[in-house]
């Protein structure tokens, strides 16, 4: 596979109704939520997740595309696996070119370290990849109301208490909101002779496929209704890029329609999209 060559920033746009789109553990699990100014934030490990999620979905273990960050199975349990590829036993004190062989052999055989880098230097030193694709924070496009919502069951759990009719619970959601996220996608990164993760043109179109399918695929209760709306892409004609990351991202800009009071849909808000400030050297591509 031929490493990309072009640099890319992107914009997804997507929503949830009645749903939780990212639980505070220090909060309750409550959405999270800026204290400053009431908007709403998801975090990048949370879109990252749903990425590699869709990928193990549609590639399985595939050559080439499993998922280093995986539930039940130990991070350092995959580094026995490089060192072992490279003819050396785990334990062994590797030389420098040593773990760059076990770096590169991660990045050929994990679709998630190619994209998003790792630190792999506990246990069988892998050393550290910084990946190509990096996400901020989500924010909602206006502040969010957290609503506890209380349900019941009707069983209990524990058998001292089955003379109890039911049992209550909480829920936590979010009526509706429309989130806000913007990545970066570096070529030299991915071409880099010696340190580039060797992220390709496939591993390129899967990501955007997953960030447009990621939620379909991730179906449950605690996050009631969720899809991505938009997907925009600016792709430069240079690795190095053909214009500044932060133009771009102004050239995409949401408003809520003032009769929309609260929001309640995602026909509530109007995208625009500024095509003509598009600087030369920069394609915009409206995936979704």
């Amino acid at each position: 596979m031929t490493a990309i060559s072009n640099r890319y920033e992107f914009v997804v746009l997507y929503d949830v109704e009645n749903g939780n789109p990212n639980g505070d553990p220090d909060a309750g699990n409550m959405p999270r939520i800026d204290p400053e100014t009431g908007y709403g934030i998801v975090t990048d490990v949370a879109i990252k997740r749903k990425v590699r999620n869709y990928a193990e979905l549609i590639k399985g273990d595939s050559k080439g595309y499993r998922i280093y960050v995986k539930e039940g199975t130990p991070l350092n349990q995959n580094h026995v696996e490089a060192y072992e590829a490279i003819g050396l036993k785990t334990k062994d004190k590797a030389s420098a070119a040593q773990v760059n062989d076990a770096r590169a052999w991660m990045c050929a055989n994990f679709f998630d370290i190619r994209t998003f880098g790792a630190v792999m230097s506990t246990g069988d030193n892998c050393g550290q990849v910084r990946g190509p694709v990096q996400l901020n924070f989500s924010r909602s496009i206006d502040p969010i109301v957290q609503q506890e919502v209380t349900i019941t069951r009707q069983t209990v759990t524990k058998i001292e208490d089955a003379d109890k009719e039911r049992t209550m619970g909480r829920k936590h959601i979010v009526p509706y909101a429309l989130y806000r996220v913007e990545g970066y996608v570096s070529a030299k990164l991915a071409n880099d002779p010696t340190k580039g993760t060797g992220f390709s043109e496939e591993d390129l179109e899967l990501f955007w496929k997953a960030l447009e399918e990621m939620f379909e695929h991730d179906r449950s209760a605690a996050r009631g209704k969720m899809a991505t709306r938009k997907l925009i892409v600016f792709k430069h004609e240079s690795d190095l890029g053909n214009a500044l990351a932060h133009k771009l991202f102004e050239l995409v800009k949401v408003e809520r329609k003032p009769e929309a009071n609260p929001p309640r849909s995602f026909g509530d808000y109007d995208v625009i999209v500024d095509r003509t400030g598009v600087p030369q050297g920069v394609e915009l591509i409206e995936k979704l």
